[in-house]
């Protein structure tokens, strides 16, 4: 089959949920993707910042195929050592105490939402309202979606699940208002990434801790997408210097095979009993002894600090670049998490980078989002930033001849 033949494919029989780009992937090593025409992008997007240590990383494919070898599934009904091994791995990093394993960052977020539920009615008094921030995305099922303080992702699936007031990201005294006898716990990623790659204040998130540290409420930390070094940390909380109740986790976790968690610490961590909550296949042998893989890989190699210095040099290049091009207008984001928002539509942008052979996407109508590989190094950053560029330039001056590489 070729990409147009799949693309044709997929029209004819998936349900229209994405907008695809016409190509698709044959084969992938490190930061690099070949489409079944053979032609090889430099991949900015990372399965949108899952494939934290590239594509085919020897590590993550030795340990999927050893385990899966051995054994695939059994269900939770029994013990499984490489989740048990996962779950002390992740407490012994955050200082929490306790982790519950699914399938997707989303349903991590909705175990966080029904175990801070829960806690509110142990409280004596049946507080369940959650705080969330304008502009921020906890995922697509219905309680996640209720969190997901973005009415485009909510049109048309109403009523939804009520419970969560929406406040402005980054105003701590819009926070403390919201506070009412009715709340138990506030909701927040500390950089907001469908949002558009905003950074939350050092001293907003040690507001909300101290908020909910004096308000008795539990304090939610959704890093679906900033865990697991992205940001130049193991976890984005840590450059804050704050501590969750309860901490999410998905995407870079597997590196390419879904999972997610949800830790809690204190109290909380003993709210859940047998029969609250559940999943089939969350925390399997697989996906378990793939994010070990991950884990151990990031540590051994260094790759939160190399998050740190190659993202910071990232940032740095397209500053530069943007002296360069007018139609940036703001470069921001925390270690590999990097947006360049623009005055102009940046789909078209997307497209001339694609054709060039670099994949970055879109996060907002006019906000380019880059999420390599944690694997990447300055001379990637480089070929990336050369290659938008060109992308720009024929983009805004389409008279000017330009150069697509093969």
């Amino acid at each position: 089959m070729d990409s147009q033949s799949v693309t044709e494919m997929s029209e004819r029989y998936l349900m229209r949920t994405y907008r695809r780009a016409p190509i698709a992937f044959a084969s992938g090593q490190g930061a690099r993707l070949v489409d079944l025409e053979g032609k090889t992008y430099l991949d900015f997007v990372a399965g949108i910042a899952v494939t934290v240590l590239g594509h085919n990383h020897p590590a993550v494919t030795a340990a999927i195929r050893g385990q899966a070898a051995r054994l695939l599934h059994v269900s939770n009904l029994y013990q499984i050592p490489q989740q048990a091994e996962l779950a002390w791995w992740l407490v012994d990093h955050t200082g929490l105490a306790r982790a519950f394993f699914c399938n997707s960052g989303a349903e991590a977020n909705e175990a966080a939402i029904k175990l801070a539920r829960k806690w509110g009615r142990t409280r004596g008094d049946g507080r369940f309202q959650i705080i969330v921030a304008e502009h921020s995305f906890h995922g697509r099922t219905l309680g996640s979606l209720a969190a997901t303080a973005q009415p485009a992702y909510q049109r048309g699936f109403e009523p939804l699940p009520a419970g969560f007031v929406a406040v402005p990201f980054n105003d701590l005294g819009a926070l403390q208002d919201a506070v009412t006898p009715d709340v138990c716990a506030v909701m927040l990623e500390p950089v907001q990434g469908e949002g558009g790659i905003h950074v939350a204040s050092a001293e907003y998130l040690r507001g909300v801790r101290r908020v909910c540290t004096d308000r008795d409420l539990l304090l939610i930390v959704d890093e679906v997408q900033t865990g697991i070094g992205r940001t130049g940390r193991l976890f984005a909380y840590e450059h804050f210097g704050v501590l969750p109740d309860i901490l999410t986790l998905a995407k870079g976790l597997g590196g390419g095979v879904p999972i997610g968690a949800m830790l809690a610490g204190g109290d909380a961590a003993e709210v859940f009993v047998p029969g609250d909550h559940g999943s089939t296949f969350g925390g399997n042998p697989l996906a378990c002894a793939a994010a070990l893989a991950v884990l151990t890989t990031i540590e051994s190699d260094g790759l939160v600090q190399r998050a740190a210095t190659v993202g910071a040099y990232l940032l740095e290049r397209l500053r530069a670049l943007a002296a360069r091009h007018s139609v940036i207008v703001n470069v921001r984001g925390l270690g590999l998490m990097v947006a360049a928002e623009l005055s102009i539509e940046a789909a078209p942008v997307v497209d001339a980078c694609r054709a060039r052979g670099l994949l970055v996407n879109a996060v907002k109508p006019n906000t380019l989002r880059l999420v390599p590989p944690l694997i990447i190094t300055p001379a990637d950053v480089d070929e990336a930033v050369e290659i938008l560029d060109a992308a720009l330039a024929a983009v805004t001056q389409p008279t000017e001849a330009t150069v697509i590489r093969d």
